[in-house]
């Protein structure tokens, strides 16, 4: 096993990959003319729902690369970096509606605060899971529950159900 410092760079540069191509993905599919395609993947409203995706869909092809190269001296890293996955996923929804059902408003600048904790507990829980390894035993299970989120993700962004996580703020009377 290689030592901590090095383990600790790659989850610093993932996070800041996340960070990055999480902000970015926030505007492609307007940019892209509203692609079909590429609406599977990143949001195509304002809705809470479509905001999880900033997170998953990054810091997924980041684990990728991740696990690939940390592998061998990090056997627990694949069941991190899922748990990571699940973790950052959800508190964009947890966060936002915490803080804007105390405060009764949300705010951008909040929002984003919200997007950039999200990315970074998710990494740091990563991180200290790949060490003490107290989620290999998890891994299935956390794959599986990835590979559910993704489904939803893809059925979800064109068939929303009517609950307020899939409610586009911006669309309302």
């Amino acid at each position: 096993m290689k030592n901590m410092n090095f383990l600790k760079s790659n989850m610093i540069l993932g996070t800041v990959f996340v960070l990055i191509t999480g902000t970015i993905s926030h505007f492609i599919y307007d940019w892209s003319g509203q692609n079909y395609i590429l609406g599977l993947i990143f949001p195509t409203n304002e809705s809470t729902w479509e905001h999880m995706k900033l997170v998953f869909f990054p810091m997924l092809l980041c684990a990728f690369f991740l696990n690939r190269r940390l592998m061998a001296d990090y056997p627990c890293i694949t069941s991190a970096l899922l748990a990571g996955i699940l973790l950052g996923t959800f508190l964009i929804p947890v966060l936002f509606y915490s803080y804007s059902g105390i405060l009764g408003n949300h705010f951008l600048w909040l929002d984003i605060a919200v997007f950039a904790l999200s990315v970074i507990l998710a990494f740091g829980a990563s991180y200290r899971l790949t060490l003490s390894c107290r989620a290999k035993n998890y891994g299935n299970l956390f794959g599986l529950l990835v590979f559910v989120v993704l489904l939803c993700f893809l059925f979800f962004t064109y068939h929303a159900p009517a609950l307020g996580l899939f409610t586009d703020p911006t669309k309302q009377f």
